[in-house]
């Protein structure tokens, strides 16, 4: 179904559902990369009335946010669980600690990543709290089922730590910990409190200090040419990095697009390893369906068929995630109620509506084109109500 909707604010949107879907579906094979979609919350219509002061938390709509979950792990990907795309930072450590516990009760055989931080202290007074808050995540991620990965830490950047103090830092969660772990390097684009975050070369020296316990690195610095040089280091150690560069992920997955040349150790699992990076992606909760699809044409050794889903894709991902960047959610939220996933497109802090029409209308164009829209006639409807002003 194809239909053409008006645009006050340019040419005519035309929604298709399924558009890509005539295709034939490649033959099945063994998974060539690792992949975790990181998933936003759905909330429940009480959040409307702002009036009312409560804990965010008691407004989760718990159900069709673990359903959403599952619908990610049908089309083969891991969650990325209580990370930025969850709006770690403002749902806060409780609501945080239920979505770990409630995704690994799930039992997603693609299984799960959660970020573990300091957030369940009221006030990180000094570098032994931080250490040892960020340690007792860990364990509750590990107890539930998932990989921790080490959020970054604002406090350093704001007590003006230095290379050795980072290292430092990072040495006393890791001695205390057991693996497998990775970090994550989230640039001030998402979190404007973590400019200058791994100062000098300690990002470098960090990777190195147990690379057999952390095994790799979540960039998210939107950086094509950073990510390809840590990843060069990384792999000199058997380790890998997960890109979160929701910008140019296309490229940064297919690699060289040869075969993987070798394995490395992930848990009890052994995953491909080669000049790739493995993604771990808030944009794959907006488009799941062809994202998935994609995958397995990689999977299978064709790459013209994973560019040619791949890549309209990442032409989605750089207008929901265009500045401001960590607006990017209202997007992710929006495409997921277009197709049915929520009843209303609503986001913690209201941030839904801090992204305007004409962009949200062109995410919905675009998600069209790289075939993420299931129902063409259901988004149509929702679009009416959309302009008509009805769910904002």
């Amino acid at each position: 179904m194809k239909i053409e909707l008006p645009n006050p604010t340019g040419d005519p949107i035309w929604l298709e559902d399924g558009v890509l879907a005539t295709e034939p579906e490649p033959e099945a094979a063994a998974p060539v990369r690792i992949a975790y979609a990181a998933a936003h919350i759905i909330l429940e219509e009480s959040y409307r009335d702002l009036s009312v002061p409560s804990d965010a938390s008691e407004h989760v709509d718990w159900s069709r946010t673990m359903a959403f979950r599952q619908h990610l792990a049908q089309h083969g990907f891991g969650i990325a669980e209580a990370m930025d795309t969850a709006q770690r930072f403002e749902l806060g450590w409780p609501a945080a600690r239920r979505l770990i516990e409630e995704c690994g009760a799930l039992q997603l055989e693609t299984g799960f990543i959660a970020g573990a931080g300091a957030d369940q202290c009221q006030d990180v007074a000094d570098l032994t709290t931080l250490i040892d808050a960020v340690v007792e995540q860990v364990g509750i991620i590990q107890s539930a089922g998932g990989i921790p990965i080490i959020l970054p830490m604002p406090w350093l950047c704001h007590w003006g730590c230095d290379e050795g103090q980072f290292i430092s830092t990072y040495r006393s969660i890791f001695e205390q910990c057991t693996g497998p772990l990775f970090i994550h390097w989230l640039g001030p684009m998402f979190l404007a409190e973590l400019e200058g975050y791994f100062p000098g070369d300690s990002l470098r020296k960090i990777l190195e200090i147990d690379a057999d316990k952390v095994r790799g690195v979540k960039m998210s610095m939107l950086d094509h040419d950073l990510e390809l040089e840590v990843r060069r280091h990384c792999r000199d150690r058997g380790q890998i990095v997960l890109t979160g560069d929701d910008f140019h992920f296309s490229a940064l997955i297919e690699g060289d697009g040869k075969a993987p040349t070798g394995t490395v150790l992930l848990g009890d699992r052994q995953i491909p390893d080669g000049e790739f990076s493995h993604p771990l992606l808030g944009v794959f909760d907006g488009i799941a369906v062809p994202a998935g699809r994609a995958l397995r044409h990689l999977a299978a050794g064709d790459l013209t068929g994973y560019q040619r889903w791949m890549d309209p894709c990442e032409a989605y991902g750089q207008k929901v995630f265009e500045a401001p960047t960590h607006l990017y959610k209202a997007g992710l939220a929006f495409t997921a109620w277009l197709n049915g996933h929520q009843p209303q497109p609503m986001l913690l802090n209201r941030i839904d509506l801090q992204r305007d029409q004409e962009h949200l209308l062109e995410v919905a164009r675009l998600a069209s084109l790289a075939g993420a829209i299931v129902d063409a006639g259901e988004a149509a409807e929702k679009i009416e109500f959309f302009l008509a002003g009805v769910d904002r």
